[in-house]
């Protein structure tokens, strides 16, 4: 866990889905990130940062913490070099962000004349094992968005210029927050964040007290409070480290397969992104909770965090999640049985295959294949 003076994430009250959701991306980052829209004063960069400070950094351990392999690629072939970028565990992208200060830039003028191979790493180098963190990210350039939310799905950084070319992993937990008020990112943008959380300001008089306190406190003295949830953060950065390790251990009935899907199509979303989401997320509920094998809550609950950026929308229409529909889409499914299945309840592991074929040894496919 980074040793700092952000406020903890154990001191956040009132917001226990968003914390959830930024939780589950820690322990599962192929989740695809978190999308986290709400008005202002919800907390949602402060839970942002606390989160990158509950987390230990996760650079290559062959690497030291302050490097970062480089390959370039000429027309005189490949070479590898290392730069120093910083350990990073919280990045921020500011909103006028230009292309080659996000993916970083190729000094192509020293490259010709001098022979030398030049890189200067952008932001995504920086994020690199930690958290990438957008704050008003609908207020980012199109483009912009498109190439970070590229990279956060590959892991890999690209930039290439005049037939020389840098690559390098940017593997980070990708952190969007926004304001509706002040504009929605376009569907296909929408589409590309794993989990999104709606937030507004606690509506009980007891939790607001509790939250204005607290901060007043963390303001007057940030060591000492920070201190009385040192041992709060632990554990819970304990509970993440036991789940991730954990995860690859979850099993996936064939009925929760086939309810993940039925919610999706009833749902009316595009693709299937969704449900491969859907399937990722609720095997990290699962393991979060300590279990082995998924539930129909954790189905319902990892649909909740889902679909609601996803499903089609009226005109007009205000963004969220019709929890009646849903309900009434899980009523609705009735697992095969025996005759029409051929194969009930067999189970699928998210690290690849059912759990037969694990058990023999097999390398099957996984079930989630994009």
């Amino acid at each position: 866990m980074q040793s700092n003076s952000h406020y903890p994430f154990s001191a956040l009250i009132g917001q226990d889905e968003m914390q959830l959701a930024l939780l589950l991306n820690a322990i599962n980052p192929a989740i695809g990130g978190v999308l986290i829209r709400g008005e202002k004063g919800t907390a949602k960069s402060t839970a942002a940062r606390a989160l990158a400070a509950l987390l230990p950094t996760t650079r290559d351990k062959k690497t030291e913490e302050d490097e970062l392999p480089i390959t370039l690629h000429t027309n005189a072939g490949k070479e590898s070099i290392s730069l120093s970028v910083g350990a990073s565990p919280f990045v921020e992208l500011p909103i006028g962000t230009s292309d080659d200060r996000l993916v970083g830039t190729l000094d192509i003028e020293r490259a010709l004349t001098a022979g030398e191979r030049r890189f200067e790493p952008g932001l995504l180098a920086r994020a690199h094992g930690g958290v990438l963190y957008v704050d008003e990210v609908n207020l980012l350039a199109d483009h912009i968005v498109d190439l970070l939310l590229d990279v956060a799905a590959s892991g890999v950084n690209s930039v290439e210029r005049e037939g020389i070319s840098a690559s390098h992993l940017a593997r980070f937990l990708l952190i969007g927050t926004m304001n509706p008020e002040e504009g929605d990112l376009r569907p296909q943008l929408l589409d590309r964040f794993g989990l999104t959380v709606d937030v507004i300001g606690p509506r009980d008089a007891a939790i607001r007290s509790e939250v204005v306190r607290r901060r007043i406190a963390y303001e007057a003295d940030p060591t000492h409070f920070v201190e009385q949830y040192i041992e709060q953060d632990r554990t819970l950065a304990s509970r993440v480290a036991v789940a991730k390790a954990e995860l690859p251990r979850v099993l996936v009935p064939d009925s929760m397969l086939e309810l993940m899907t039925q919610i999706c199509i009833g749902s009316e979303v595009d693709g299937l992104r969704a449900d491969i989401t859907m399937y990722k997320t609720a095997s990290t509920l699962t393991a979060w909770d300590g279990r082995f094998e998924v539930t129909a809550d954790d189905v319902r609950q990892a649909a909740r965090f889902v679909l609601p950026h996803r499903r089609r929308r009226q005109p007009f229409e205000e963004p969220g999640l019709d929890e009646q529909q849903l309900d009434d889409l899980m009523n609705q499914h009735r697992p095969r049985n025996d005759t029409e299945s051929g194969q009930n309840g067999s189970t699928h592991n998210p690290n690849g295959g059912s759990a037969d074929e694990q058990d023999a040894g097999s390398d099957g496919s996984t079930a989630e294949g994009e």
